[in-house]
């Protein structure tokens, strides 16, 4: 099966965890932008990317998963786009060295194209504008992730595949009594055909479910294509506690059904919200040990 044509090593190729609440337990705020740390905060997020290639990722992503202009817009930080997303690019190339591979994030824009709050032409200029300046750095793949609209990641496909980079689109399954439709009530069968025909390299889900719901949904991705799968769950569905969302499941628990994952056909895996080096590490060691035995 082919890797996106990146060299990479033949089977499951280890991702990174999350990023928001690693950042958070280094002292981001509620409310506060995370992509604004890349000016404000690099070591931070350096320390973080660093961590992620020590505990054993062999792809990291980059902390722009809310840098296109419209998001930061909310925050007043619509003219430092580039910048923020040039600088987030350098930190994780920098931490990556020529050690591992980089992907650069690129999240929705918050505006819903069936409420009249965006337009296509709107996100396309959009998506185009991140793109392009992540492409510029030298990232090695763009990751359009945690999408629930069709419509408009069929934009930021568009956008991504225009630098000529290969383009993993990642979608969030969240809603419906399994939980395996996105927010707009799509199938991973659909989601699959969707972002295939509109020239996604790799297909996949992250977020909006714990490691356990994304077993059935990485079997359902698989029997739908042939392309690579990339998966990154939660470490279970958040808890609020004083405020902070806590995650319950511990990284030996969440390593050992990502063998499960494998089983049933994903490409690249690591996690999202409520992951950390930790899951990355314990990963590693279950897919060694797997291998050895």
């Amino acid at each position: 099966m082919p890797t996106l044509s990146l060299n990479l090593p033949p089977g499951p190729v280890i991702t990174d965890g999350a990023w928001g609440t690693q950042l958070q337990a280094l002292g981001l705020g509620a409310g506060e932008c995370p992509d604004a740390w890349n000016l404000t905060h690099a070591g931070r997020v350096e320390t973080v990317a660093r961590a992620y290639v020590e505990a054993g990722s062999q792809v990291i992503l980059t902390n722009t998963f809310g840098a296109n202009r419209l998001r930061l817009a909310a925050h007043g930080l619509g003219d430092r786009t580039l910048e923020i997303n040039r600088t987030g690019a350098r930190i994780s190339r920098r931490a990556a060295g020529d050690r591992i591979k980089v992907f650069a994030s690129i999240g929705p824009t918050g505006r819903l194209l069936a409420m009249g709050e965006t337009n296509e032409a709107e996100l396309r200029a959009v998506f185009e504008e991140q793109a392009r300046v992540l492409a510029a750095e030298g990232v090695d793949a763009l990751l359009l992730e945690t999408f629930a609209d069709l419509d408009e990641i069929r934009a930021a496909i568009a956008a991504a595949k225009a630098t000529g980079l290969p383009v993993v689109a990642s979608l969030v399954f969240d809603s419906g009594p399994a939980r395996d439709r996105t927010m707009m009530g799509a199938t991973p069968e659909q989601a699959a055909a969707a972002v295939i025909a509109a020239g996604a390299d790799a297909v996949g889900a992250n977020c909006g479910n714990g490691i356990d719901g994304f077993i059935p949904i990485c079997r359902r991705l698989r029997a739908a294509t042939d392309r690579p799968l990339w998966l990154k769950a939660n470490a279970g569905l958040p808890e609020i506690v004083d405020g902070r969302a806590v995650y319950r499941t511990s990284p030996e628990y969440f390593a050992s059904r990502t063998l499960d994952l494998v089983k049933a056909g994903a490409t690249f895996v690591g996690g999202c919200c409520g992951t950390s080096p930790a899951f990355i590490t314990a990963i590693k060691q279950a897919l060694q040990a797997a291998k050895q035995g």
